[in-house]
């Protein structure tokens, strides 16, 4: 073979070290741990962006305790918002609507116009009873002028009847005469004063062609639309809008018979509406009816609501609790009421999250005692905080908040 011996083929086919080193693909670890740093990166700044977005809480105000906020209840029952001030505003006259200008939810004012009927035929009557009234003020001015003309002729005849220039039946038909106009300046003055009256009423059907609203309240139903007849004759009395005062707003229950003797009058009442179920509404008694329903065994009560707010509407279902009258010399106790849920635990201490400006500040507070589902704050917490209810766990001091509308207070 060339000369070639064995030993020197084998060293030709050795591969050198080095060249092997040289050709080898280099390792994949440096390219691994760059994608798990970029991927670390990138999980870093979509925490922080989900982080720097605000986190949505419900919130409770604190409220001041009292001596009637250990009341317990004594009776619950269920009933209905109702409006104390509510009109259906209808037409007086029979007329045509050419115009409705209110529509339901709107808030209106007292006076303000809510409808127009066609004036043409109450506007004319009008103008032929002021023609008549100026027409019956013209008859009195000619009565009184034949009345001063009787007058003056009755007297110069009394005052020649006794020279004898003329006889006495003579001044006797000129004093008849006077008799006379006098009571013809009575009828006209009579009939004028009929038609300035008829002038009146004549005006009073033009100004009912214009609807107006009674009161200050909120319209709650549009019966009429343009072009509609309109009649106080007809059923339902030609109503055009229900208008309804809010501020008038309250509660009917029914309480069995039974019961009844538990409830008196201005009693403290707690009324939780069946739309928001976490609002308590402070309330009082305001009557008791003085009647039963005897198909139902149910005497009827009348609750005032201390507080208003626009989420009451009439006709929203309420759950009422009758509570114990509290002493009258009772000493009010210390601290807030919270919901049990706004009070956490943070590194081993009891702590609120005051939502205030956007913000959840992390509050340290001292706690007392449990009323039903509210518990007691006696330091850290003034009444009128909002606090978070339920916080989530990883709700940090001074993260951005939002609150949610759960309709609780």
């Amino acid at each position: 073979m060339n000369g070639q011996s064995d030993h020197d083929l084998l060293h030709e086919l050795r591969i050198d070290r080095a060249e092997r080193d040289d050709d080898a693909p280099s390792p994949r670890w440096p390219w691994i741990a760059g994608i798990a740093v970029v991927v670390l990166i990138a999980v870093g700044v979509a925490a922080f962006s989900l982080r720097s977005k605000a986190v949505t809480v419900s919130t409770s105000t604190a409220v001041a305790l009292s001596a009637a906020g250990n009341a317990a209840a004594v009776l619950q029952a269920t009933g209905y918002v109702v409006a104390r001030r509510q009109a259906v505003v209808a037409a007086q006259l029979i007329g045509t609507l050419v115009s409705v200008s209110v529509e339901e939810g709107e808030h209106v004012k007292r006076g303000q116009v809510l409808a127009r009927l066609d004036d043409t035929q109450y506007v004319a009557q009008l103008n032929a009873a002021k023609a008549q009234s100026a027409a019956a003020q013209a008859q009195i001015v000619q009565a009184r002028a034949t009345l001063a003309q009787a007058r003056a002729d009755a007297a110069r005849l009394d005052a020649v009847v006794a020279r004898g220039y003329v006889s006495k039946q003579s001044a006797q038909q000129a004093n008849t005469q006077v008799a006379t106009d006098v009571a013809a300046l009575d009828v006209a003055e009579k009939q004028a004063q009929a038609a300035k009256d008829n002038a009146k009423a004549a005006q009073i059907n033009v100004d009912y062609t214009v609807i107006r609203a009674p009161f200050t309240g909120v319209v709650t139903v549009k019966d009429a639309e343009i072009g509609q007849i309109v009649s106080p004759y007809t059923v339902g009395g030609g109503g055009v809008a229900t208008v309804v005062d809010m501020n008038s707003l309250e509660v009917d229950v029914d309480v069995n018979e039974t019961y009844i003797s538990r409830v008196k009058p201005d009693m403290p009442v707690t009324a939780v509406l069946d739309a928001y179920p976490d609002w308590k509404i402070p309330a009082h008694v305001i009557a008791i009816i003085p009647s039963a329903d005897k198909s139902k065994a149910t005497v009827k009560v009348r609750i005032a609501l201390d507080q208003k707010d626009p989420r009451i509407i009439p006709q929203m279902g309420v759950r009422v609790s009758f509570l114990e009258q509290a002493a009258r010399d009772a000493k009010p106790l210390p601290g807030v009421l919270v919901p049990k849920s706004a009070v956490v635990q943070r590194d081993g201490k009891e702590v609120v999250f005051v939502v205030a400006d956007g913000r959840a500040k992390r509050t340290a507070v001292k706690t007392g005692g449990d009323f039903s589902d509210m518990k007691q704050v006696l330091q850290g917490l003034d009444a009128g905080a909002e606090v978070a209810t339920t916080p989530p766990a990883d709700l940090r001091n001074g993260e951005k908040v939002q609150v949610k509308n759960s309709g609780g207070q």
